[in-house]
């Protein structure tokens, strides 16, 4: 299916340049500013350019182009999956973040700033859900070992956050987000190199029936 090889390349493109241009909005930002302690959205506030912004735009495109590599290779059906309603989530809230920015660190937080939070609080917890159901699927048999484990180590890295982020008094919030933003966009990696390969060694879609019935 070189359509869908396309659409898996096109996802893996995108997400290598969103990586660029987050590692290249790390470097711009004034010096002062702690990785370890400080979120990516602290970082993004900071950024003159607005690069780590447009490396989230990217990233949701990049979804985007996977998405759409998953309806073609998917069962036919009238509407979208759980798997695939999650991943518009992950989108959305991606793109939320992206145009409503957070507070600059230490001042007090605005209701745009509420915004940003909940919006990526939306992304970080429907992405791996998305990614354990998207491990049920034919399709991607080949990688649901690998989709758990990453799905099981981001829920994990997600508590750890939110531990930081209330009783622990935000110590090492930053690393725990980047971890936590590292493995998710691990999972969409591996989705894109699954439908690649299978697309290169010719596998058929999935298409009608199928022996559990329709993946929801």
């Amino acid at each position: 299916m070189p359509g869908t090889r396309s659409t898996g390349l096109l996802a893996l493109g995108g997400i290598a340049l969103a990586a660029l241009l987050t590692v290249i909005g790390h470097l711009e930002v004034n010096d002062d500013l702690n990785p370890w302690a400080l979120t990516i959205s602290d970082f993004a506030v900071s950024d003159r350019g607005g690069v780590i912004d447009v490396a989230m735009v990217v990233l949701a495109l990049a979804t985007v182009a996977l998405l759409h590599g998953l309806r073609r290779t998917g069962p036919p059906r009238p509407r979208a999956g759980t798997a695939e309603l999650l991943l518009g989530a992950w989108m959305a809230g991606l793109l939320l973040a992206a145009v409503v920015p957070t507070n600059e660190p230490g001042t007090a937080m605005t209701t745009a700033a509420y915004l940003h939070r909940y919006a990526s609080v939306v992304a970080f917890l429907a992405l791996p859900v998305s990614g354990w159901l998207l491990a049920r699927r034919p399709d991607l048999a080949s990688a649901a070992r690998t989709l758990r484990t990453l799905v099981l180590l981001s829920l994990a890295l997600a508590a750890a956050m939110i531990w930081s982020a209330y009783p622990g008094d935000r110590m090492l919030i930053g690393l725990a987000e980047r971890l936590l933003i590292l493995t998710e966009v691990a999972v969409l990696a591996t989705v894109a190199v699954t439908q690649t390969r299978a697309a290169a060694v010719g596998v058929t879609p999935v298409r009608g029936a199928l022996a559990g019935g329709p993946l929801r």
